[in-house]
């Protein structure tokens, strides 16, 4: 083995540096002389290194598809085991319904009960969100074939909108249940307490006027209530409304199933019931005269 002298290695590595520094100014300026040479080269270099690339490329792309995989196993199986509760939940839930089924067709049969005819009902477009006298209030574009009458209700896909209360030839107005001046006679389905509605203006109207002695429960379903008087036209019962939401000050209030906030397309139904009669329509009693 050859051994260099230390003055000898000493002046190599003093020279090591500037020779680096004009290897490198000579590659710009071959580069800057003779591109084509420059790029040949690169070429050349990159087609030797690229199966090398290519190979090591392969096991870190298999690992890669592999943890993938592996993440995808894993969500899969936290899906499967979320389905199979769900899948059992569902099981309960249409025993019960069968069970209830079998339960009211016997007891119609004992009460010879006669079901309601299916409702009737048009679907309109919303056109325009004025409100007119009212600040929650749509308007519909109806034809002159569709049959519309005030103190008709409109439902979206979802559950109650609110009701009709003014018609012109060619549209009508429909009352939003989330106005100030909206009053709706619902059934708290748990206790089948009766309540009023009360919009308040905002996107939860409030329960008010709930019997003594029993409580709106949080998350309880709310329907309307059958409500035979003029003050509200024969509402129909039943129909959905929203859940009970108890709000931070202590309110009840009832989380809508209706999207008023993206109101499309509204269906106005008829269930046979009389509905509100205009002010010049109601019979008035007449003045008592002095004897």
């Amino acid at each position: 083995m050859i051994r260099l002298s230390i003055p000898l290695r000493q002046a190599l590595s003093r020279l090591s540096l500037p020779v680096l520094i004009a290897v490198a100014f000579g590659t710009m300026l071959l580069g800057k002389a003779d591109t084509l040479l420059v790029e040949r080269s690169r070429m050349a270099l990159a087609d030797v290194l690229s199966p090398i690339y290519a190979a090591l490329a392969e096991p870190v792309g298999a690992a890669r598809d592999m943890m993938q995989e592996v993440r995808e196993l894993i969500a899969l199986r936290a899906d499967n085991v979320a389905l199979r509760e769900e899948n059992e939940r569902l099981r309960r839930w249409q025993a019960a319904a069968l069970a209830l089924e079998g339960e009211v067709t016997l007891l119609r049969r004992q009460l010879s009960f006669t079901p309601d005819s299916e409702p009737s009902f048009r679907t309109a477009r919303v056109v325009a969100d004025g409100g007119g006298t009212y600040a929650r209030a749509v308007l519909l574009a109806i034809g002159p074939h569709m049959q519309v009458r005030k103190g008709q209700v409109a439902l979206d896909e979802r559950g109650l909108a609110g009701r009709v209360t003014e018609i012109g030839s060619r549209s009508a107005r429909v009352l939003l249940v989330t106005d100030i001046n909206s009053r709706m006679p619902v059934t708290l389905e748990g206790s089948r307490a009766r309540a009023i509605m009360a919009g308040n203006n905002t996107d939860r109207p409030r329960l008010q006027h709930w019997p003594e002695g029993v409580l709106p429960v949080e998350g309880e379903r709310v329907i309307t209530s059958s409500d035979q008087s003029q003050a509200f036209g024969g509402l129909p019962s039943g129909l959905p409304v929203g859940e009970v939401r108890w709000s931070a000050s202590g309110a009840a209030e009832v989380e809508l199933y209706a999207r008023l906030d993206r109101l499309d397309l509204l269906r106005i139904f008829d269930f046979g019931l009389a509905g509100i009669l205009p002010p010049e329509a109601v019979a008035r009693p007449e003045p008592r005269r002095g004897r």
